[in-house]
Parts: structure tokens; sequence; C-alpha cells
């Protein structure tokens, strides 16, 4: 079985040890494209023996967000008859599956013809930034459930035609011959709050990366939040944080969060044999 990976990297030196030690046991290629790093990132990157260092590229010139969503839309389209399953996703973000190892959970989804795979998102909290050497799904464990962070970033490219993610891959369309598995066990663990002022910091450093069109429509206004309107947020997220190691975890069942993909209209598809 054969997984790549498809990101974009911009200063992710202090996040890269986790995600890599995350990931590396089940992906067995990397595609990595940076937006111009300066902080160690590209000579991480270089030294990782799996992954190909690209450059992103602005194909709009006025709108990262776009530019990035156009990118994820397209990407994985190479890994066409070479993989079995790729992940489009975020350095920060990391794919668990609670009690199971990654590689026998698709091994298993793939002998039942499951061929798309969403995530259900929790917003991961710590106050104090991870030490080197942790593996974060299995040391920093507390999270909010959080509908934006439920995607699609996990499938097999030979079943989806198109994604159809829009702007942030916070929503998706995918067509082509698409089987869901019969529960939502995948979660998608977001570390953007890993260390409370390097948060902060990292979402004033990621706003300078926004064109005149991410601003004039709103698309990543969360960056230019002021340190009284970050400090509510995270506070929003830490009245409902739950441990998602606990043993009773059943986040099929309690994940509050809207599913589009369990929806009538995708029910009434599959019924029908029309993805």
């Amino acid at each position: 079985m054969k997984v790549h990976l498809y990101t974009i990297s911009w200063n992710e030196a202090d996040m890269l040890g986790f995600f890599f030690r995350h990931y590396d046991s089940w992906v067995d290629r990397y595609v990595v494209y940076d937006n111009g790093s300066t902080d160690g990132t590209l000579e991480l990157l270089r030294a990782h023996p799996g992954v190909e260092l690209r450059q992103f590229e602005r194909t709009q010139a006025d709108s990262f967000v776009l530019s990035h969503t156009r990118l994820q839309n397209n990407v994985w389209k190479e890994s066409r008859k070479t993989a079995d399953w790729v992940v489009i996703t975020a350095i920060d973000e990391h794919l668990h599956v609670p009690g199971q190892v990654m590689k026998d959970y698709l091994q298993d989804r793939q002998r039942h013809g499951v061929t798309c795979i969403p995530a259900l998102g929790y917003q991961m909290l710590s106050r104090e930034m991870a030490g080197p050497g942790e593996r974060l799904c299995e040391t920093r464990t507390l999270g909010a459930p959080y509908e934006a962070m439920s995607k699609l970033g996990l499938f097999n490219p030979m079943a989806i035609e198109e994604t159809n993610y829009e702007v942030g891959r916070h929503s998706a369309s995918p067509s082509g011959r698409i089987k869901l598995p019969w529960r939502d066990r995948l979660l998608l663990l977001h570390y953007k709050h890993l260390g409370y002022e390097r948060a902060f910091q990292r979402e004033c450093f990621l706003k300078t990366g926004l064109g005149p069109t991410d601003l004039a429509n709103k698309w990543g206004v969360h960056y230019l939040q002021t340190d009284a309107g970050f400090k509510e947020t995270w506070q929003d997220f830490e009245r409902r944080v739950e441990d998602i190691s606990r043993p009773d975890m059943r986040p099929w069942k309690n994940h509050p969060g809207r599913r589009p993909w369990r929806s009538a209209w995708w029910r009434r598809l599959h019924r029908h044999g029309l993805i």
C-alpha cells in the first residue's frame, strides 16, 4: 500500500519534527510546496529522504488563498496509478484514528472498498510548546470539537475525479466513485494552538501572506485578531476541550459539528449508485 502526502510549508521549522514523527510510519512520499521559508524549514525538508521539495507559486497574484486552493484541487492527480491513498493536509494537521495503527486502518478500509475518508476536526490546545521527541497525538490530547476543521483530506486518487475544494479546504464536493466508511473514526487534530504565545505570533506572521483579494473576501480573517481577540478565542476552545485519548471516546456519535458527507443528499446519491 502506497500513500502520498501533499502540503505547503512556510517557516514551519518548529513543527516539522512533530509532523514527520506522526506521518513517517504510514506515508511513503511527501510533496512539499514551500512558500519562501527563511527559518531552517528548507534545510529540514531537504534532509528528509521521503520529501520532494517544490516552490509554491501564486497562480493568482493577488490571492494566496485562491492559489493554494487551486494547488490542492489538482496536485494530487499526479499520484493516480502510483498511490493507493493521497493525503492533502497542512503541517499542523495530524490525521489520526484513536486506538488503531493508520496502516492497518487504511488497509481495512481498502478491503471494504472505501475510497473517501473525511475527518472530524478538533482544535488541539496546549498552553506550552511541546518538547522534542513528542508524538503529539499521544502527549497533547486535549482538543475542542471544531466543525471548521472537519475536512476531506484522505482519499483514493484512482476513484476520485475531482475534489472541488472550496477556499481553506473547509468544504469539498468530490466527484467520482465515492464510498465512505461506515463510521467516522478518522480525526483531524489541528495543532495550530500549540504554545499560547507561539500560536499568537504565528497568526501575526501568516497574515502577512494574505493578498488584496483575500482581505477583501475576509479569507484568513482569523489571522487579523488582536491580542484580546486571540485570548477570547483560545478561552472559548478551552471551555469545550475533550481528551481524545479517553478509552470511551466515540467521535462518530458525539462530535457535535455538522457532517456534510452524511447528509441526505450524499446518502441518496450513494443509494442510487451515482457516487
